[in-house]
């Protein structure tokens, strides 16, 4: 049977979103029902230097009211904190709480998880080559989720999952 680009196209967005529901679920088993996909983006932003709503809407693409809606979540939940400025005392920066952070961790240890299971269902060879082919097909940078359409691709320094590691002293 022949599929056409678009067949693909929603076939790859399939898989990206069954990750996605699934890792979503197995947080809120694990403790963190509270958050959706979307803070996981502003917590990567916000870990990357996205320290304002201005900043966290440009890293996103998305309007600072939704940016500063988002951060407001996230500071009732515990994940950021606005914390003043040692070189401007009338300004507040975004800092991402140990909290923030752990839950950062916990996502990528439960994508990790995922990733085992996917291996189980079709033989790791098989997710090796997979994810070898889509590295050739859309290159080998990772995806920065905290860029404008979040697709794009770019070398911005240490991954959040490094600053996430740095920051917790493990």
């Amino acid at each position: 049977m022949s599929r056409s680009g678009a067949d693909l196209a929603l076939l790859l967005l399939g898989g990206f979103r069954s990750l996605v529901d699934a890792a979503q679920e197995e947080l809120g088993r694990r403790g963190y029902e509270d958050v959706r996909p979307v803070h996981d983006f502003a917590i990567r932003a916000i870990a990357a230097g996205a320290d304002s709503a201005s900043e966290l809407s440009r890293r996103t693409a998305v309007t600072k009211q939704a940016a500063a809606q988002t951060i407001s979540v996230l500071q009732d939940r515990g994940y950021v904190v606005r914390q003043a400025d040692p070189g401007d005392a009338r300004r507040k920066r975004l800092h991402v709480t140990d909290r923030g952070f752990d839950l950062l961790r916990e996502g990528e240890a439960i994508f990790d998880e995922l990733r085992e299971q996917w291996a189980r269902r079709i033989g790791i060879e098989r997710l090796q080559q997979l994810e070898a082919q889509l590295s050739e097909l859309v290159g080998s940078a990772a995806v920065r989720v905290d860029a404008p359409g979040w697709v794009a691709t770019q070398d911005f320094g240490p991954s959040a999952a490094v600053e996430t590691t740095t920051r917790s002293g493990a």
